[in-house]
């Protein structure tokens, strides 16, 4: 027999019981009270966050002494990152990268969030440079003026922090050999019309990210957060997602006559089982 289709039932006392999780009111002490925690749980972090760095500092040295031995261990690893890939997808820019010997994050001792990006080259036709950098200033707010550092060195405005306000990127002239091989001519970035953001509507040559200041694509973060900490897994090809040999070569590339690089993710030798 089926059952017929009726109003559904209130639950006893419905009209009258009320849920104890309405309504809740927050009175001013325990707001302060709780903002001042707040803070405090944000300092322990701070502070966690800047002794990891200086402890890291001497383990990334050593990498560093390894990867320079390992051929093309940061330009595979920068192109296994799929964001880094699309804004590197021009085969010539591809080229120029598999010069790149060396890469370093060196962080702002007063503000460990802040770093400047060094780019080790060998000598390349491209470029006259064997170093380009960029730098993401630490700029202390109006606030910062006269406060007092605590004995972990960090002041009331460190914990107001705010990328977009405190932190100016720098631009870095790149001294092109010749117009041919100027990559940032060859693939300029262009403007999308009416964008109030100066998002560009094509970011063209990865190199723009030294000669141009502002990073609207975080190129930057990406890889003193993520590809820098991480470099052996991107190397490797553990980390990063699609594989640059898919799409990337029906893309709009001009450089026919560009020379040929093999960037492959390496496969990590089978372990032996014990």
């Amino acid at each position: 027999m089926s059952a017929k289709a009726g109003k559904k039932r209130a639950s006893p006392g419905a009209d009258t019981e009320k849920n104890p999780l309405q309504n809740v009111e927050l009175s001013d002490e325990d707001a302060q009270k709780l903002q001042e925690v707040q803070k405090d749980i944000q300092r322990a972090e701070l502070v966690l966050e800047r002794r990891a760095q200086q402890q890291l500092v001497s383990v990334y040295e050593k990498r560093r002494s390894v990867a320079k031995s390992i051929p093309k261990f940061w330009p595979v690893a920068l192109l296994n990152h799929d964001m880094f890939a699309f804004h590197a997808q021009h085969n010539n820019d591809q080229v120029a990268l598999s010069y790149l010997e060396d890469l370093w994050v060196a962080r702002d001792t007063q503000e460990t969030r802040c770093y400047t990006l060094e780019f080790h080259f060998k000598s390349n036709p491209y470029f006259s440079d064997s170093v380009l950098k960029k730098e993401y200033k630490y700029i202390p707010p109006p606030a910062a003026s006269g406060e007092t550092a605590d004995v972990d060195g960090i002041t009331p405005s460190m914990l107001d922090f705010s990328w977009e306000r405190d932190v100016q990127p720098s631009a870095t002239k790149i001294n092109w050999k010749d117009a041919e091989n100027a990559l940032t001519k060859l693939h300029p970035r262009i403007a999308e019309e009416d964008d109030e953001d100066d998002m560009p509507a094509e970011s063209g040559s990865f190199f723009h990210f030294f000669e141009v200041a502002a990073d609207p694509f975080d190129i930057g973060t990406t890889i003193a957060n993520e590809i820098f900490p991480e470099a052996t897994d991107y190397f490797l090809g553990n980390r990063g997602g699609e594989d640059l040999d898919s799409d990337e070569e029906d893309s709009e590339d001009d450089d026919d006559d560009a020379e040929e690089i093999d960037l492959e993710k390496p496969r990590a030798k089978k372990q032996k089982k014990e």
